[in-house]
């Protein structure tokens, strides 16, 4: 669904029928204030973008909502775990590198 941000996002959900006005990421959940998820964090939020680059299925997301100086920003801190090989990811555009390798025509020296 698209969040209010304007971008895709699989975890965004918003309720319009009958004029409801319902939004909600699914993501993040309901966490206590001040950590809780707001319209405005979708903006600064990496997932969709990760989620377009790397569409794993064995990546895990756990997001994070911080606060920054004096309270006034908020920002998204994302950590990424492989299942399939059991290790931190470092960088989740790319993804661990043992879920999907390259075929031998790219590894391969001439």
């Amino acid at each position: 669904m698209r969040t209010p941000a304007g971008f895709e996002c699989r975890y965004f959900y918003g309720d319009y029928y009958r004029g409801r006005s319902q939004e909600e990421c699914r993501l993040i959940g309901n966490a206590a204030p001040p950590h809780h998820w707001t319209p405005d964090i979708c903006k600064v939020c990496p997932v969709p973008r990760i989620e377009r680059a790397n569409a794993c299925q064995n990546m895990k997301i756990t997001p994070t909502v911080q606060r920054g100086l004096f309270g006034l920003k908020k920002s998204i801190k994302i950590h990424t775990y492989c299942t399939l090989s059991q290790q931190e990811v470092a960088e989740p555009e790319v993804g661990c590198g043992q879920c999907h390798p390259l075929p031998p025509i790219f590894t391969e020296s001439k």
